[in-house]
């Protein structure tokens, strides 16, 4: 089985694919300070309720966009489940053009998308991701990585406008009933919502009229379900389009894992000193 960690800036969502589907699926908020004990205590207790057993996880992959949590999330696949993880990074074979001025730049997450965006849709296709940022990334139909645009995310955007303005609340983020607020929080709630939807409408038509074809709008993270409510933009929702970008990766890269495997760490070294 495959372990599977996305750490992304606001959360670290850890799953586990049995090589048919994804068969557990958690999610903890990002903190660079937490240690691999910490990840361990934490996860292996929910694996337990979930009735998967650790000692079935035999190779391990992390995508992430917070350098500072890779070295204790390294040493948690090799402490906790005696494998070397895989490092989605340049490094590694995609299988995918990327046409950016600086390849080593794109952010993991980013080029996932695209990757798992490419290998379940045909066509030209733009991934729209809700994340702590809110970023477009754009797959042209010969299957190649062509870049994209990045937006703060609407978190972003409720925490800033109630930080910066003295008197506005901090409200949840949802779909308003009406568009017309006729309180603070009401009209709060319908700007975010109905000014992301704009936002995303409204880029998506620039980059779409600069594609040689009409591309497929596929929407993921957190907030798609929601924002999805609000437009007919969006032709698919992929909750786990990140995801299944890690598997896939790690799946192209098998030889990798045997290779790695041949040094890995098994449970009696929890007490050993590793190497970074």
């Amino acid at each position: 089985m495959l372990l599977v960690i996305d750490a992304g800036n606001t959360n670290i969502v850890f799953a586990i694919h049995d090589g048919q589907s994804w068969i557990g699926r958690w999610r903890i908020s990002t903190d660079d300070q937490r240690t691999s004990d910490e990840y361990a205590a934490w996860l292996l207790a929910l694996m337990d309720r979930a009735d998967i057993s650790a000692s079935l996880v035999t190779q391990a992959i992390i995508g992430t966009v917070v350098p500072a949590a890779l070295y204790d999330l390294r040493r948690f696949c090799r402490h906790w489940f005696g494998v070397e993880p895989l490092i989605a990074n340049s490094d590694l074979d995609w299988d995918m053009d990327v046409l950016v001025d600086q390849p080593d730049e794109l952010g993991a997450d980013r080029r996932l998308n695209g990757l798992a965006a490419r290998e379940t849709y045909s066509g030209s296709l733009i991934v729209v991701d809700f994340g702590t940022a809110t970023t477009f990334d754009v797959i042209d139909g010969q299957g190649r990585y062509c870049g994209g645009a990045i937006a703060p995310g609407v978190n972003l955007s409720m925490d800033a406008l109630h930080q910066a303005a003295a008197r506005l609340p901090r409200v949840s983020i949802g779909r308003p009933s009406e568009a017309i607020g006729r309180n603070t929080s009401v009209a709060m709630r319908s700007g975010l919502f109905w000014g992301y939807v704009g936002l995303v409408e409204g880029i998506v038509r620039r980059i779409s009229a600069e594609m040689a074809e009409s591309p497929k709008v596929i929407a993921t993270g957190g907030l798609a379900p929601l924002f999805s409510e609000g437009t007919a933009l969006f032709d698919a929702v992929a909750p786990d389009l990140t995801l299944d970008g890690l598997r896939l990766l790690a799946v192209r890269n098998a030889q990798r894992f045997l290779k790695a495997s041949s040094g890995r760490f098994d449970r009696s070294s929890v007490n050993k000193p590793i190497n970074t």
